[in-house]
């Protein structure tokens, strides 16, 4: 791709992008909400005992805060690549048009990874106390669940967004 684009971080792609940009802003998507509702058997749980981590569903009213990546054309495919490999548990690339923060209206479209309930690893909803509780006991390759819990609201914070599911999880976790 001669003249880059945009990749949109909603998860662990807000804090640890692990990739060249050549430009980073706060964004948003509207019609979407942030979910702890995919497992994760490769980053954040193992298989057997997966990790949940978050994907989006579709909500009328609704938006998610997370960041966006201007990623130069020279380096496209090799990032792509390496996030197709990062995403591979059961996400599927979509374009969305971003809402950059202090900006009215819509903005360039950008690459994001969701993950629909068509996947061998999502887990779909659950009461929040449960999802909490699998979060505590989950451990993977990239770490303890925990961490990804509270480093993702520690993200939404210091973009000073709101996100009352990750924060909810946040205290439920943290909790014990």
């Amino acid at each position: 791709m001669t003249g880059g684009a945009w990749i949109f971080g909603y998860g662990s792609l807000v804090w640890r992008p692990d990739f060249p940009f050549i430009e980073q802003r706060a964004a948003a998507i509207k019609g979407w909400e942030r979910r702890f509702w995919q497992g994760s058997t490769d980053h954040r749980g193992i298989p057997g005992a997966p990790g949940r981590v978050v994907t989006l569903i579709e909500s009328a009213g609704g938006i998610c805060h997370g960041m966006a990546y201007r990623v130069d054309g020279a380096v496209y495919d090799g990032v792509m690549a390496a996030l197709d490999y990062r995403e591979k548990g059961g996400y599927s690339l979509k374009s969305l048009a971003l809402k950059f923060d202090g900006t009215d209206g819509e903005g360039p479209r950008a690459h994001v990874y969701i993950a629909t309930e068509g996947n061998p690893n999502y887990l779909g909803p659950a009461p929040l106390d449960d999802i909490a509780a699998q979060v505590r006991r989950s451990r993977g390759p990239s770490g303890h669940n925990v961490e990804y819990v509270t480093r993702l609201a520690e993200a939404i914070r210091h973009m000073d967004a709101h996100d009352e599911h990750v924060f909810a999880l946040e205290r439920l976790v943290l909790a014990e």
